[in-house]
This record gives C-alpha cells, structure tokens and sequence, in this order.
C-alpha cells in the first residue's frame, strides 16, 4: 500500500477552480505488482465520519482487510487489482461528519475530482489498462474500472453512474440511496448515450440496515422504469444488476467489508453468480 497525493480544487467552487488542493489516497498494489501487466482498478470510497484510510488502512498501518485481500488474491478468488481509497473530504477532514453537506453537496460534486485530477494521477503513476492519462484513453478503458462504496459511498456511486459512465463499466453501491424512486439514474443512462449492455451493478445491502428500505426501493423503482434500463440479473450476460440482501446485517464495518469482498469476487471473474 501506498500514498499518493495529487492536486485537485475545492469542491463547490471547482469549475471556478479558484482554490487548489492537495489530496491524499491510499492505493493497494497487489503482490507482485509489475509495471509488465495491466491491472483493473477498482475507485472504493468511503462512507459517513470517516476517510481514505478507513477501508484499508495506511502502509504503516494497514488493517484486516488489506491481508484478507492479499490472501483472496492468493487463492484466486479475486483477480490481482488495484484499488484505490480516495475521500469526498473537502476543506476539512470533519466533512464525512457533516450529513448535510456531505450528502447535498461534496458526493455529488466528486465527480468533477475523481475524473479531472485522481484517475489522471493513479493510472498516469500505476500500471493499468488506459494507455495515457488523456480523457479518450480514459474513456477507452472503461471496461477495467469500477467504482464502489457504503452508506455516503454508495450515494457518491450512484453520483458516478449518473455523471461517470463514460469513464466507469462496474459500479457498487452498498448501503447507500440516492433517489428512492430511481428516475434520476435511469435519465441519467439516457443523457449518457449508454445502452444498458454498458454498465453492470453489483448492488448490496442487509435486512437489519437502517437504508435497507430505502435502498431496496431505489433499486425496485429502477427496474420498474419504462425505459428498460435496468434489468436484473444473476450474470453479466443477461442483465445489468443484481441485487444481493444479506439477512441479518446492518449498517456497520462488518457489512461493509463483507459486501467489498463479495463484489471484488464478482468483477472481472468468473462464475459470478455463486457468490453470496
């Protein structure tokens, strides 16, 4: 695991871009890493009071989860893959804490970041499938990048899918509703100029999970849209979303881990349909 910082702008003012700043995102390498291979990349955010070392840790520090990935790759359940912790924080490591503005403002704004100044910086420093850090080969490469996240992560995921899908194929959301009715993202496939063999969702949340209701809603009143959009599925193949509901689980780091293991087994691999 590695540090890598890189400049961006503030948040709500960033088409001004009238105030630069620095940001750091932890990035897991797998074992082995070579600048010989291409790697997908997977962009996992984090959720409410929390930040870019949440998830995996730090390289002084890293946490559980780091060595239950390192072993996952090992055994070949998971593809070796990069992936990448960045944070909505804006001007202060409190705005995770903040409902308000993170929720209204910084998860959907992250997008302008994320596509300008982070995926330039990690896949301009790390081996991945884009071929330069120019917007058509990141667009070019889409079919190797993914992005994820639970509770406020979610919503900054269905912010991407809404603004992102030139540059994203895979998208996980856990936790974490947006729209409870679901007509924003499905306006958002048809703004993009994607058909739904564009795009796949792994989606995933827990019977005893304070969203579980409103995230299950999202997910129904997408596939109830006229439009088609979304179809949902138990393989890539035949549709473009599958929902998975752990029984029992609700909305802790437990769940959270659990639900990133699950959807790291299912992109880019095979057989995905046993998992969970």
């Amino acid at each position: 695991m590695v540090e890598l910082t890189y400049n961006t702008y503030e948040s709500k003012t960033y088409e001004q871009k009238s105030k630069a700043l620095t940001k750091r995102a932890i990035v897991y390498l797998p074992n082995g890493y070579t600048e010989e291979k291409k790697y997908n990349v997977l962009y996992l955010m984090h959720g409410g009071w929390s930040n870019e070392t949440t998830t995996l840790g730090t390289p002084d520090n890293p946490n559980a989860f780091k060595h239950v990935i390192d072993h996952a790759i090992e055994s070949g359940e998971v593809e070796a893959l990069i992936i990448v912790c960045p944070t909505y924080n804006n001007e202060s490591p409190e705005d995770s804490g903040d409902y308000t503005l993170a929720f209204y403002t910084l998860t959907g704004n992250y997008h302008n970041e994320l596509i300008n100044d982070l995926i330039p910086a990690v896949e301009g420093t790390y081996s991945t499938y884009a071929e330069s850090t120019s917007s058509e080969d990141i667009k070019n490469s889409r079919d190797h990048r993914a992005f994820g996240g639970f509770s406020m992560g979610a919503v900054t995921t269905w912010h991407i899918f809404m603004n992102s899908l030139d540059e994203f194929r895979y998208f996980m959301p856990m936790s974490g509703a947006m729209d409870y009715e679901g007509d924003d993202v499905d306006a958002a496939v048809a703004a993009s100029g994607h058909s739904p063999e564009d795009f796949f969702i792994y989606a995933m949340t827990g019977t005893d999970d304070f969203e579980y209701g409103n995230f299950t809603s999202q997910i129904e009143g997408m596939l109830g849209m006229p439009s088609g959009n979304f179809i949902l599925t138990d393989n890539e193949e035949s549709g473009n979303i599958a929902l998975r509901i752990k029984d029992g689980y609700s909305h802790n780091g437990l769940a959270a881990r659990a639900y990133t293991y699950n959807g790291l087994m299912w992109f880019w691999n095979e057989g995905e349909e046993n998992k969970m």
